[in-house]
Order: C-alpha cells, then sequence, then structure tokens
C-alpha cells in the first residue's frame, strides 16, 4: 500500500514504523522539527533496547505526497480542522482514511442506527467541515490500545500495548476492513475487527474522559487520582452519566465504574496525554473526551452535572494556561 501518517507523534509514528518495515511505501506529513528529523534520520521507534529506523516521504505539503492507498490521522482532536482543510490531496476515490485518536470522532453518530446516524456533533465539528473533507464512506475507525511517548522529533517509544481495533465507520462489515486488519497482523499489530466500533470507542472513553482532564488538572498521576476518596467519587459520578448516555443510544456498558477503577489501578503511576500536553504547553482535546459527551447528554435527554463541572473546571484551568480557544 501507499501510506500516509498524518499526524507523527506517538501513535502516528508508531504505525508507520511498522507499516514502513512491513514493505508499504511510508509518507508523512510533518512540520517543523519532526520534518527536519524525518529528512535527516527517517523514523526512529524505540521498543525495549532495540531502536528501528525507516526512511519516510516527509513534507509539511500533502500535495507533494499524492493519492494514497490508506490515511492514518493520528492527530489530537484540536488539529482536525487543520488536517480536514489539508487532507485532500491525499484522498482518491478508493482511499481508506483511519482514524487512530482519542474521543468521540466527528463519524461517531454514523453507527448508531436511524435515530443518530447523520446527527453531526457541534463540540467536535462545528461547522461540518471535517465531515465534508472526510466522507464517512470512507473511513475506518480505529481503537488504540498501546501506550508510545515522544522522545524527541521523529524518535517515538513504545512503552506497551500492542492492540488495534479497527471497524467501519457506518457500523457495517466490510472486506477493506477484513483486508486491512490483514495487512495490520501483517505488519506485526495485534489487530482484530470491531463490529460496531462505537461500542469500543466508548468503552475506551469510559475510562479516559476522566483522568485526562482531572490529571491536567491536577498534575496527578493516575494512581493519586483514584487513591483520593473524593476525587474517586466525583469519577464515578461522571462514568454513571456516560453509562447511563451510552445505554439511551445502544451502546450499554456492563460494568461498575469501580470495576473500571481497579484495571486502572494495576497500571500504576501513569501520566496521563492531557497531562502530558499540559507540561508541554500545547493544546488540550477537551471536547473529544468531555464536551462530546455532554452533547451526547444533551440529545439523549441525560442530565449531566457532574460532566458539566468537569467541562468546566477543566475547560477554564486550560484556557488560563491559553491551551484551548476563549
Amino acid at each position: 500500500m501507499k501510506v500516509v501518517i498524518y499526524g507523527a507523534g506517538a501513535i502516528g509514528a508508531w504505525i508507520g514504523v511498522r507499516l514502513a518495515q512491513a514493505g508499504h511505501h511510508v509518507g508523512v506529513v510533518a512540520r517543523g522539527a519532526t520534518l527536519s528529523a524525518l529528512r535527516r534520520d527517517g523514523l526512529r521507534l524505540i521498543d525495549g533496547d532495540v531502536t528501528h529506523a525507516v526512511n519516510v516521504e516527509a513534507s509539511e505539503n500533502p500535495a507533494d505526497l499524492g493519492v494514497q492507498d490508506l490515511v492514518v490521522v493520528a492527530v489530537k482532536g484540536p488539529a482536525m480542522a487543520s488536517v480536514a482543510a489539508q487532507i485532500a490531496p491525499l484522498l482518491g476515490p478508493n482511499t481508506t482514511v483511519l482514524t487512530a485518536m482519542n474521543g468521540v470522532p466527528w463519524w461517531f453518530c454514523e453507527g448508531l442506527g436511524p435515530d443518530f446516524a447523520g446527527q453531526r456533533l457541534k463540540s467536535i465539528d462545528p461547522d461540518g467541515a471535517i465531515a465534508a473533507a472526510i466522507p464517512g464512506a470512507q473511513t475506518v475507525g480505529c481503537v488504540v490500545h498501546a501506550s508510545c511517548l515522544v522522545e524527541a522529533p521523529g524518535v517515538i517509544r513504545h512503552h506497551q500495548g500492542n492492540g488495534l481495533i479497527i471497524g467501519e465507520a457506518s457500523g457495517q462489515p466490510s472486506e477493506r476492513v477484513e483486508a486491512l486488519a490483514a495487512a495490520l497482523v501483517a505488519a506485526g499489530f495485534n489487530a482484530s475487527r470491531s463490529a460496531q466500533i462505537q461500542r469500543d470507542v466508548w468503552y475506551k472513553l469510559w475510562g479516559n474522559m476522566t483522568m485526562n482532564p482531572i490529571s491536567a488538572i491536577t498534575g496527578a498521576t493516575t494512581d493519586r487520582i483514584l487513591s483520593d476518596e473524593l476525587v474517586r467519587g466525583f469519577v464515578t459520578s461522571i462514568m454513571l452519566e456516560a453509562k447511563e448516555i451510552g445505554a439511551r443510544f445502544g451502546i450499554p456498558i456492563d460494568q461498575k465504574p469501580e470495576d473500571r477503577h481497579e484495571v486502572t489501578l494495576k497500571l500504576g503511576a501513569m501520566k496521563t496525554s492531557m497531562l502530558q500536553d499540559v507540561q508541554a504547553g500545547k493544546a488540550v482535546e477537551l471536547d473529544a473526551l468531555v464536551g462530546a459527551v455532554r452533547e451526547l447528554g444533551q440529545l439523549t435527554q441525560v442530565p449531566t452535572p457532574f460532566t458539566d463541572a468537569l467541562l468546566g473546571l477543566a475547560r477554564l484551568h486550560a484556557r488560563t494556561l491559553g491551551l484551548y480557544p476563549a
């Protein structure tokens, strides 16, 4: 395949290196120090004691890379408006766009049945520009279960996990998902197909919609967040609101918040991606992780006072730091 990675951050670069090692032609849309590093040293992945380096075609202008078979979009939510404005030269009629992102994506409602299909989430895609630029019919969703970290421009360290769950944005099975899953397995990923990728998106979000913003506000790792009885109760209340929202649009979660807390605690002192963004002075993706949940609550008529409080506090904190638009 001809593949472009749009967003050479931790996850995008990890996927890019593995696909290049499997023999695919990999290009990267990048800029600044990352672009310079890719042109000089290639894309590098540190896995344990081994460093893998692959040559990639890198440019800040998607038109230089041309139409692709696969475009992996692996950016944070705040960058999606810019991606939508520039992605057209990469897309042909048979191009698949794989979205390896956190939170609720712009295509989320496409696979929720007739009552929600076509519903645009204004918190994610306020003017519809993203959906117009990246049609749902060409989009495959991806939920990532792996931990990677950017050590330097163009240099990624893989910590743990190797899971990719993929499925059509429409929620329907397809031959291209079968073929893409096979290609990802051949590249060394633990790739699986989802009958409804929205379920996997929602379940992952159920845990990180609280840990991320609370850690960003407090600077605490996940173990410290859950060790405080009052904060843990706050987290539980938010998760119960999200659980009810999911049940209303057909994605029930057969688990208690306390069960998920125990899973999170087993991971140890984790520094969330949003806390890392705050410490690096990068924009935070509150809309995809929290704002969209609040909006889905309004659509399903589920009151969300605890989610509202979390969004308000996290938004105010990020705005004070200049990391969220006023």
